[in-house]
């Protein structure tokens, strides 16, 4: 008797349980999602992205609109792909997609996210943002390493001369002297000179950044499909843990090197790491700046200013070597305003209207990140009339951005002139171009590439008269992509430069 109460007071209770539910589910408001292609089970839409994810999602977006959801695996994926939903994301609610989504990448190769990119949003996040913008990538800061840049620029030049009219892989001297610029800066020395005190070879040095720059931008099945993550199916976080361990004992040497440096009398902070070390001994941090966590910043410092100049300079003599008549034009306006007895300087810049022009165009045409680094929603959120749910994925398609035909008269088309008499910038305010991002997460060393990029095109266009390799014709220049942190072409350029100038212009 007791038991048979007992089962109907639980089936009574159990009853009025299942009411509330229901009660519960029928009150909740049905979301109004972004429209998009319906997922399959478990993959959600990731039969639809090719090896060019911001190829793909282009495609996609002109089907199905300016904003549009995506399923990769089974997480959302909100993409915006115009100006105004660029600015909702990157400025209306900034704060609310400040977030970052944790990937193997920032997992494996950041110290558990301990870098300026990858963190989350937060006080430790703040806090670095901080330290790039008042110390690290102030104007201050910057004029005072300008004679490193000046210096190296020589260096390329004096490269190139003693290498004209032969054919080269412009590339490798565009990574050369951005590396070269950044390990200055940052490390205190070049590790790009063969020396017997250096912990890494320069060609392993340059595999290693080859390798991160590969690795951060991969499109990881376990990113995607989390209970798929421990088989390492692509092989990719094999990669990462191994790479991880080749970079913490290269930067464990760089900061081993410069702690013992700060102990001679009369010590002055000279580069970004030792101002990082003093940064990290400031008992007013509002999270403490741990050794892994100078680490960190120091290879997002190395890598993300290394590869974003010479992959969109490559791009520009690329595109320059299709339209003779830009070229002309150009050199028209350098032999104008610097002449022809000098280098470009950096306050040249300003009055290099269309030089900067072809910098823009390049830019537009091919952003080195297309659909920037991913954000997070850190909350609920209305855009555009959709609901954007906590946790969603949004990225912002530069791309497509970039080639729309309402913003862009023959988008399609590499024409500098569109810029000349406007008022368009790269510095993140206005959102036709956004080759840096917008916003509080935006790329924080954007004033130093910049500054390489423009610097390096100008020196180039003024320097040398550029033409195919022997035996190629305009219509044999491929202009294929990769997709990973960067965006360089698939097939490097092989050019051959050809002095302009007077001969002793070169030895200066």
């Amino acid at each position: 008797m007791e038991a048979t109460s007992w089962v109907s007071y639980a089936a009574a209770w159990l009853g009025v349980l299942a009411l509330l539910l229901l009660s519960r589910h029928l009150r909740r408001r049905k979301l109004n999602l972004p429209p998009g292609p319906k997922p399959w089970p478990i993959i959600g839409n990731l039969n639809l992205i090719s090896n060019l994810p911001h190829r793909s999602i282009h495609a996609l977006s002109q089907k199905y609109g300016p904003i549009m959801q995506l399923k990769f695996g089974s997480f959302p994926v909100v993409v915006g792909s115009s100006v105004e939903m660029a600015k909702a994301f990157l400025k209306t609610h900034d704060v609310t997609f400040a977030g970052r989504p944790k990937i193997a990448a920032g997992k494996h190769t950041t110290y558990n996210y301990s870098d300026i990119t990858w963190s989350p949003y937060g006080p430790y996040w703040r806090q670095a943002r901080k330290m790039c913008i008042m110390e690290l990538f102030s104007n201050k800061r910057l004029e005072s390493y300008e004679y490193i840049r000046r210096e190296e620029m020589s260096a390329l030049i004096r490269g190139l001369y003693e290498s004209s009219n032969t054919n080269i892989l412009l590339k490798d001297h565009l990574s050369t002297v951005s590396l070269n610029v950044i390990s200055r800066m940052v490390l205190g020395k070049k590790y790009t000179d063969k020396s017997e005190d250096s912990i890494v070879s320069p060609d392993e040095f340059k595999k290693m950044l080859d390798e991160l720059f590969l690795l951060s931008g991969v499109l990881n099945i376990g990113d995607s499909i989390p209970w798929l993550d421990f088989l390492d199916l692509q092989g990719y976080i094999k990669r990462m843990k191994a790479l991880s361990k080749k970079l913490d004992r290269f930067l464990e040497h760089v900061l081993d090197e410069h702690i013992e440096n700060k102990k001679a009398e009369g010590f002055v902070a000279t580069d970004m790491v030792d101002v990082l070390l003093q940064l990290a001994d400031d008992p007013n941090l509002e999270v403490k700046l741990e050794r892994h966590g100078v680490k960190a910043f120091t290879q997002d410092l190395i890598a993300g200013g290394t590869e974003s100049s010479a992959v969109t300079v490559e791009w520009a003599i690329s595109e320059l070597l299709k339209k003779p008549e830009i070229f002309k034009k150009a050199t028209e306006e350098l032999d104008r305003v610097i002449g022809r007895e000098r280098w470009v300087e950096e306050k040249d810049i300003v009055n290099l209207p269309f030089v900067d022009a072809i910098a823009k165009e390049t830019m537009r045409l091919h952003p080195v990140a297309p659909m920037l680094v991913p954000r997070l929603a850190r909350e609920d959120c209305l855009v555009a009339g959709y609901d954007i749910p906590k946790g969603t994925r949004i990225l912002v398609s530069v791309w497509t951005i970039g080639r729309d035909p309402k913003l862009w008269e023959n988008p399609d088309e590499f024409c500098p002139e569109r810029f000349i008499g406007k008022d368009i910038d790269v510095k993140g305010q206005d959102f036709e171009l956004l080759p840096f991002g917008s916003g509080r997460r935006m790329c924080p060393g954007y004033s130093l590439g910049i500054k390489v990029i423009h610097s390096t095109l100008a020196n180039l266009l003024h320097g040398f008269t550029w033409r195919l390799a022997d035996g190629m014709k305009i219509e044999d220049l491929n202009m294929e992509e990769i997709f990973g942190l960067s965006t360089p072409k698939k097939f490097p350029l092989v050019a051959v430069p050809e002095p302009r100038l007077p001969a002793h212009v070169y030895s200066l």
